[in-house]
């Protein structure tokens, strides 16, 4: 009878690691189908804006993304364009929107039909015209006026589609400036600014933290006592709408995604330096995956 009882509760035993077993089984066959499912080969297209930092951003998450096994590619558009695809769903994602002042124009158009997430990945940029430390006597939009022909009445822009160009435009009513705005390229703006400070040559011209700029030459905001360009600056992401429920993982990885000066400032060095973006964007991740963790975790 003992025998019997024995043999019973070994059965017994049996049965419930087969049971325990084929649960567990049905567990990672359920995860495995929806990591397929959102992982379907399709492209995660992000578009991409050819300044500095969206430059760094983008080719990060690209690599971010590629390497957990979506297929991800970079579309590089101006502003305008970019809200256009959002908003017929031609584009997925993109990560830089600046609020409450520089974007605030795509923000009251689009609102209803892009997603703009509340969550922000840079809580400290900053706006303004900036002009080399060593113009000692302008240090205010105020000043400019006074020292037009210092300037030859210009002040150098960069993509005419920018939020910031927008308000620059702003700033040249809201003080009543006698400068006219040219546009160009932020790369074509960056070297005009690069050869007036090393000919210690005059120049004005918007610009933005974080940029690397600001850590090669020595450049300083100039004072906005109308508060035309706003105080700090955060930024966002948007995205198409139904991103969320055709990628929820990525879209939450985003909403976690958190950067400071120091971070933001090495992966510019690093993607600045590289001969392809991407290549500077993945030795940045090596270096920071600790944090890269948290975000996708």
């Amino acid at each position: 009878m003992n025998k019997c009882r024995k043999e019973l509760s070994i059965i017994l035993v049996l049965l419930m690691i087969a049971v325990l077993t084929a649960c567990g089984g049905t567990k990672d066959a359920s995860n495995s189908e929806e990591t397929e499912s959102e992982i379907n080969g399709e492209e995660i297209t992000i578009g991409q804006i050819n300044w500095a930092e969206n430059i760094a951003v983008t080719n990060m998450w690209k690599a971010i993304l590629e390497d957990k096994g979506y297929n991800v590619k970079l579309n590089v558009l101006d502003m305008g364009v970019m809200m256009q695809a959002l908003e017929s769903g031609d584009l997925d994602a993109h990560l830089e929107i600046w609020l409450p002042v520089q974007d605030a124009n795509y923000f009251k158009e689009y609102q209803d039909t892009v997603n703009f997430s509340e969550a922000t990945w840079f809580d400290n940029a900053k706006v303004g015209l900036a002009v080399p430390t060593y113009l000692e006597e302008v240090n205010s939009i105020e000043d400019l006026n006074e020292h037009k022909e210092l300037f030859g009445g210009e002040i150098i822009g960069f993509d005419p589609g920018a939020g910031t160009m927008d308000v620059t435009k702003e700033v040249i009513e809201d003080y009543n400036l006698e400068f006219e705005l040219l546009t160009s390229s932020e790369a074509t703006m960056l070297v005009q600014i690069g050869e007036a400070v090393e000919s210690e040559e005059p120049i004005v011209a918007p610009l933005w933290t974080p940029h690397w700029i600001f850590s090669k030459y020595d450049l300083k905001f100039l004072k906005d006592p109308q508060n035309t360009y706003g105080g700090v600056e955060k930024i966002h992401h948007a995205t198409r709408d139904g991103f969320s429920e055709d990628y929820p993982k990525v879209s939450e990885w985003f909403k976690n995604w958190k950067m400071n000066d120091e971070q933001i400032g090495k992966l510019i060095d690093y993607v600045e330096d590289a001969e392809e973006p991407l290549d500077g964007a993945k030795k940045w991740i090596d270096e920071n995956q600790e944090l890269v963790n948290k975000w996708v975790k």
